[in-house]
């Protein structure tokens, strides 16, 4: 087995704590770029299944474990599933809409002969007479009139303009678990063959979007988590479940501003941010957190606040999209947000959130390998985690004590790489798991003589589940 991770070049309390996602774009594809923003501190990489090829992929893929390995450190890989292609057809020029007037919109319709506006995807199977249809990220708001024979007749609501390939939003329509489309299917068999650690799920509704989703990988023999994105009103009034469900959720809040309000997100997101710590299920905050670097060296303040704000509030990851896909500065913009994290990260006092909706022995476990940690001033926690649930926990409660993690698990350590505060390793299962590489850390002179260590463990290595030990060290 492989071992993962290289000793860190500074001090443990200097890492930051909140982790960054990137996304592969035209801007990053190829090797050199991804070990950039990777040492940079890009901690996970997203690859858009929207666009690209399975050849594409596999090489990024392989780029991205190679540069990882470079940089010493575990690197999450997110597959990004398109869902269904809620978008406009192709049509030539630009259409004028007036306020109050009517439009029909056909699937894969001819436009210069039928005079319907084509779609990427059948509505006329979906919505209903008195539904809300947005078009161009909301710009264009019409309210559907009818639904005939394959036709969706919509007036709309404001003046605008309509043009090819613009997204469409559904915020009152009900999907009723028909979001996993055919090419989902197809790139979820070919990411369960592929080295994929989590799975992003569009237009997510309802918690039994999730499980449909995790029994078809286990169906695939995958092992990658599930991400719910919440992008959908829907999402938003069942949200709960949804955390609970999950193994990650993304507020994608482009979306999500078009589905709800603008002004709902920034409470939506918090909402959900906490929900993710008490059920300790990672968040991701994502969606132009540094749209202004897609073309401009430099942030404006307000995305400097927006990223702060994520991290105040407890966030497990801030992620970029196009600022790294396609923008012209994808290492300045990942720069930008470690240094925002490290800035606020010295400076802030984390909200106190319950974590667990009833005792467990897990919660115990977690609260008083924290308060033993706190109360002695341990210089770091090193837990033993089989599944990772354990790190978790602990993260839960964003401790400020550094968090080590190690599991005999690969897929684990790549998957912790998103989880808060959590440097994870990768070690052969064993009783003195915890115990050896702490005395690696302190060979390596991460940890040094007379530091104090919390250590986690359970009495069946590689167990799921088995956590029963808290020990202190004071090292040699």
């Amino acid at each position: 087995m492989r071992q993962t991770g290289t000793p860190p070049d500074i001090p443990l309390q200097n890492f930051k704590r909140t982790k960054i996602i990137a996304t592969v774009g035209p801007s990053s594809d190829n090797y050199e770029a991804l070990l950039s923003l990777i040492q940079a501190g890009a901690n996970g990489i997203r690859l858009n299944f929207s666009h690209g090829t399975a050849e594409e992929r596999s090489r990024q893929i392989k780029w991205i474990r190679k540069a990882a390995e470079a940089a010493g450190k575990p690197v999450a890989i997110i597959q990004d599933l398109q869902g269904p292609k809620m978008r406009l057809g192709d049509f030539d020029g630009i259409v004028n809409v007036k306020k109050g007037q009517g439009l029909s919109l056909e699937y894969q319709a001819d436009y210069a002969a039928s005079g319907h506006v084509p779609t990427q995807y059948d509505l006329s199977k979906k919505v209903k007479r008195g539904e809300r249809l947005y078009m161009y990220d909301g710009k264009l708001r019409t309210v559907i009139t009818s639904v005939r024979a394959g036709v969706v007749q919509v007036e709309a609501q404001n003046e605008g303009i309509l043009i090819k390939r613009k997204g469409i939003n559904l915020p009152d329509t009900d999907f009723d678990g028909d979001i996993i489309t055919a090419k989902d299917r197809a790139d979820l068999v070919y990411g369960s063959a592929q080295d994929i650690d989590y799975v992003a799920l569009s237009f997510v509704q309802t918690a039994n979007d999730i499980v449909r989703l995790k029994k078809l990988l286990k169906s695939m023999n995958s092992s990658a988590k599930v991400i719910a994105k919440i992008e959908t009103r829907a999402a938003v009034d069942n949200i709960e479940a949804i955390v609970r469900a999950s193994d990650a959720v993304m507020i994608a809040r482009g979306d999500l501003a078009v589905e709800t309000a603008a002004e709902s997100v920034p409470i939506v997101q918090r909402q959900i941010i906490r929900l993710g710590r008490r059920h300790a299920t990672p968040t991701i905050v994502a969606t132009q957190m540094l749209a202004s670097m897609s073309d401009r060296p430099e942030p404006t303040r307000a995305e400097v606040s927006d990223i702060a704000t994520a991290v105040l509030l407890g966030a497990d990851c801030v992620m970029l999209s196009d600022e790294t896909a396609s923008g012209a500065y994808p290492l300045e913009a990942v720069q930008t947000m470690k240094r925002v994290i490290l800035y606020t990260e010295g400076h802030m006092s984390p909200e106190v959130v319950p974590v667990g909706e009833e005792p467990s022995r897990q919660t115990a476990i977690s609260t008083a390998i924290l308060e033993l940690a706190q109360n002695i001033g341990a210089k770091a926690i090193v837990a033993e985690t089989k599944s990772g649930a354990t790190a978790l926990h602990i993260a839960a409660y964003r401790p400020t004590i550094p968090l080590i993690a190690v599991t005999s698990d690969m897929r684990i350590t790549q998957q912790l790489a998103l989880v808060y505060g959590a440097k994870s390793y990768t070690r052969p299962a064993d009783a003195r798991a915890a115990v050896k590489l702490t005395d690696w850390l302190r060979k390596n002179k991460v940890l040094h003589k007379g530091d104090v260590v919390v250590t986690a463990s359970g009495r069946h290595p590689g167990v799921v589940g088995t956590t029963d030990t808290i020990k202190v060290r004071v090292l040699e």
